[in-house]
């Protein structure tokens, strides 16, 4: 046996004996709704052995019934390696990629203390695979920072979502993404993102605000409905889902009868592509917060910015009137990381139950990344990853933004 592979063996070991015992008077269980009462939660390694209801402390840490426990959460949209101020100016321009992965260990620090213990991080926009590199150093412990479920290099096409527009002609300057304007193109994309280890394949098939027509919010179409087939065919293949960044309008169609996994944002879905949604399953991740607080977007124009947020309240809407999929996302990196929970506000001002968007960011966000039976509730099997938060959610979604203690893979990272 190598020396490493010994070493693996006893940290392998050791994780498997630690066990713990957890306390609480109040524990919000998603999956059934209901506020539990005095539960000892029993840990063994990373994982969770046990849940007992109408239990004793039985020198347990308990949590006193001012706080409730939930699971940790998930936020399915993320951008790790971007700051607030990359919206104004394009971070491959500014910044180092060292320097940026600098940045994204203390915002994947930021995200968990806040109670995210996982995230889909949606494109590195020109880091290449330093979203890969935070994942990996996270999963061995040498940083802090969620699960996370990685995107890589996204999917544009030329003059769309993800150029440089606007830039000197003469000059030769990186791009925040890939460039695939063909479908063998679009094939090598997916593989070389495939290659170098992603979780998903993340691709824009409409274009950006400022791509919008007016006055009637018609969203720029950047891939056809067979592009998009080519890309889910070939991401299949290396057992990917494929997100797609979508305001609406015909692009946001051929995302979905080409077969993708998300919608994401849904600036402007009409009622016949929600429908179609509903029925196929596709789910939809509206990151309602960031488009009040991104930097820059009065840019656009105050009166268009106005008229974008009564669009996508609608659509949110329609798709919870329908029946689709919703599942927390933030876009964090467009805002502060770990001022994530900001959104779970505005679902709930938007008219989202208090429960259902705490089910978002719990049930939903695990079944979106196929991993319901290790992350979304506190149940047996499931990783040991679980949070408090100061008063009741359920009364005042605001108590999200109240996280007093925060468990990951069985290791406490913040109480208070």
């Amino acid at each position: 046996m190598t020396l490493r592979l010994f070493l693996l063996t006893v940290m392998v070991a050791q994780a498997q004996e630690r066990s713990a015992t957890i306390f609480a008077a109040r524990m919000l269980d998603p999956v059934s709704g209901r506020v539990m009462s005095n539960v000892l939660i029993t840990l063994r390694g990373d994982r969770i052995e046990s849940v007992e209801e109408n239990s004793s402390a039985k020198g347990a840490v308990a949590f006193p019934a001012s706080v409730t426990v939930l699971p940790g959460l998930i936020d399915s949209h993320t951008h790790l390696l971007l700051e607030p101020e990359d919206a104004l100016t394009p971070p491959v321009l500014h910044k180092s990629q060292a320097y940026r992965e600098v940045e994204a260990v203390a915002a994947a620090r930021r995200t968990l203390e806040a109670g995210f213990t996982a995230v889909r991080d949606m494109d590195s926009e020109g880091a290449e695979y330093a979203d890969v590199a935070l994942r990996d150093g996270i999963n061995r412990g040498i940083v802090a920072g969620p699960h996370m479920f990685v995107s890589g290099n996204a999917l544009t096409i030329t003059g769309g979502y993800m150029n440089l527009l606007g830039m000197n002609p003469d000059l030769t300057l990186p791009d925040p993404a890939i460039m695939t304007d063909s479908r063998d193109a679009m094939v090598a994309a997916v593989r070389r993102n495939a290659k170098y280890g992603v979780d998903q394949i993340k691709i824009y098939v409409t274009g950006s605000l400022p791509q919008v027509a007016r006055p009637d919010f018609q969203a720029l179409p950047q891939m056809s409905l067979e592009d998009v087939k080519t890309i889910v065919a070939e991401a299949s293949r290396f057992h990917k889902d494929v997100a797609a960044h979508a305001y609406g309008g015909i692009g946001a169609r051929n995302a979905i009868e080409g077969g993708v996994r998300s919608i994401e944002h849904g600036l402007f879905l009409d009622q016949d592509t929600i429908q179609m949604m509903a029925s196929r399953g596709v789910f939809y991740c509206p990151t309602l917060y960031v488009y009040s607080s991104e930097p820059g977007l009065e840019r656009n124009g105050v009166e268009f910015m106005n008229g974008v947020r009564s669009r996508h309240r609608q659509a949110f809407q329609m798709a919870m009137k329908a029946g689709v999929k919703i599942v927390f996302g933030t876009d964090a990196g467009g805002f502060d990381h770990g001022a994530n929970a900001h959104e779970f506000q505005s679902m709930v001002d938007a008219g989202m139950s208090p429960l259902e968007a705490i089910r978002s960011a719990t049930l939903r966000g695990a079944e979106l990344l196929r991993k319901e039976k290790d992350l979304g509730s506190i149940a047996p099997g499931h990783f040991a990853d679980i949070i408090a938060v100061e008063g009741d959610p359920l009364r005042d979604i605001g108590a999200m933004m109240h996280v007093t203690f925060v468990m990951k893979d069985g290791a406490v990272v913040k109480r208070k």
